[in-house]
């Protein structure tokens, strides 16, 4: 394979919505902890993310949502981020993740970032003037020596992964909640299918295990056969 393993890794309710809400003001990492009988057992997503693969994937959007572009300085880590953004992340947020980073590559179409004022030894700049995941990901191995990567986008992201047909594996953590909302972000957004031919764009899983939780948390791990 000429790109890396991927596993789209994420929590999700158990009417697979990944955030509480329609703007960027609701988030589960911040609305989950509030909630009686789902907060007791967010820990669990949180460690089994702490095993996940040694890169992973992030869109800049999400990453501002949780407070990148004004937190300090972080601890640096053993993993490797890769962030796609074109406007979201400001020079803050650029230094928290060469900070926190062993390997940071920023992924934009934008020739005006505030990424390109910012120069560090671990940090690079893979410029697209049109995305494209899968040369993204080819570069990513043949470049910097990304064997396996886990994807931890937002749902509209998440979309072009599948369509493209880009992920292998998915490991989803179910939390004991209905969100609800047609605008709220599910797993997998983006554009619907309108033409049965379109079919072959489906994503055809193979459990590989289901593992109950504490506090009625699921773990559901799938192997992409199709």
């Amino acid at each position: 394979m000429n790109r890396p393993i991927t596993t789209l890794f994420m929590l999700m309710s158990v009417d697979g919505k990944i955030s509480t809400g329609a703007t960027d003001d609701f988030d589960v990492d911040k609305d989950f902890p509030q909630i009686t009988g789902v907060s007791e057992g967010l820990h669990q997503y949180y460690e089994i993310e702490q095993t996940t693969d040694l890169w992973t994937l992030n869109s800049g959007r999400v990453q501002a949502k949780i407070g990148v572009n004004t937190k300090k300085t972080p601890d640096k880590t053993p993993v490797s981020f890769v962030v796609i953004d074109n406007r979201h992340l400001n020079e803050n947020g650029i230094r928290y993740f060469c900070s926190l980073s062993k390997k940071f590559v920023l992924i934009t179409s934008n020739t005006k970032h505030p990424a390109f004022n910012i120069k560090k030894d671990n940090f690079s700049i893979l410029y697209q003037k049109e995305l494209s995941l899968k040369n993204a990901l080819i570069k990513l191995k043949s470049e910097y020596g990304c064997e396996r990567i886990t994807i931890q986008t937002g749902g509209t992201l998440n979309g072009l992964f599948l369509r493209e047909k880009l992920f292998d594996y998915v490991d989803i953590v179910v939390a004991p909640i209905l969100i609800g909302g047609k605008d709220t972000s599910t797993l997998i957004d983006g554009k619907s299918l309108f033409s049965q031919k379109e079919l072959s764009k489906l994503g055809v899983l193979k459990l590989q295990e289901c593992v109950i939780l504490e506090h009625s948390y699921l773990r559901l791990r799938y192997e992409v056969i199709r």
